[in-house]
């Protein structure tokens, strides 16, 4: 409870401030926003089954936005960002879809 209150906190913060993402982080913004939103889900997952656990979700959310920025860095260096930058979000993607079906056979027994 303590992540969706944290998630729903931030984002009223970015809506009252509206910050700036400065042009050379630009890129790794939207990979970042998926790699959290994939810790969340993977946390709520957790939550349900009985065996969340707080320290695993913070290793977990900054874990996942550090090296899903790190791959994209690197596509940049290599030449092929925008390739790399594909498959990060396919890949969280998934595991995202994963996480909703599960939390959702877990709420409505289907």
């Amino acid at each position: 409870m303590i992540a969706v209150l944290g998630l729903v906190v931030g984002v009223a913060l970015g809506l009252i401030f509206e910050p700036t993402v400065p042009a050379g982080l630009q890129p790794y913004l939207p990979i970042a926003v998926v790699a959290a939103l994939d810790a969340v889900f993977g946390a709520i997952r957790a939550y349900l089954d009985g065996r969340f656990d707080d320290k695993v979700f913070v290793v977990s959310f900054i874990s996942n936005v550090l090296i899903a920025a790190l791959i994209v860095f690197v596509g940049d260096q290599l030449g092929v960002g925008s390739q790399l930058s594909t498959g990060v979000i396919v890949v969280l993607g998934i595991r995202i879809f994963s996480n909703a079906a599960a939390i959702r056979r877990h709420l409505f027994h289907a």
